[in-house]
């Protein structure tokens, strides 16, 4: 095995860790971080750590099982950590971890830029979906007729159609 320079272990570290590869590990990142309740359950840790109960109040419409499955996956990648004080009854606490707190500027920005955003968004699939009834209705007129064939001039040929 050929000796490597730092400058060539930085460029195979760089590609072995590419979002548009296939095998990159940083895809199940990039999977993780867009889902909405980790993006909801990370936004609301960032005023400070939050109890279990609290944490679904704060969020609505997350089930109970969603929000300990998420919370179990925050845990292990190590943006939340679960914190336990001895108490009666015992209380549990989550909080983000300086690896989670490093994420929350992006997260936040994508948050704002949704509640910002989502009035052009709900038009603009209302337009396509609109549009989209349009085509389908010209199309079924269209099924009834014969559409005639495209001048002898346009025409591209083609390779002979071999049956399989």
């Amino acid at each position: 095995m050929p000796t490597q320079t730092a400058a060539q272990l930085r460029d195979e570290a760089r590609v072995a860790y590419d979002a548009f590869l296939a095998g990159c590990p940083s895809r199940k990142v990039l999977d993780r971080i867009s889902d909405k309740w980790v993006t909801l359950i990370l936004t609301a840790l960032a005023d400070g750590p939050l109890r279990y109960s609290e944490l679904g109040r704060r969020i609505a419409g997350v089930s109970q099982k969603m929000l300990t499955q998420t919370l179990r996956t925050l845990e292990r990648d190590g943006l939340v950590a679960r914190g336990i004080t001895a108490a009666v009854p015992v209380r549990v606490d989550y909080a983000l971890t300086p690896l989670g707190r490093s994420l929350m500027p992006a997260v936040i920005a994508l948050k704002h830029w949704a509640q910002e955003h989502i009035g052009e968004i709900e038009a603009a699939r209302s337009a396509f979906d609109e549009q989209g009834q349009r085509s389908v209705a010209q199309g079924r007129r269209l099924a009834g007729r014969r559409i005639p064939p495209a001048p002898a001039t346009s025409r591209i040929r083609s390779a002979p159609r071999v049956r399989i």
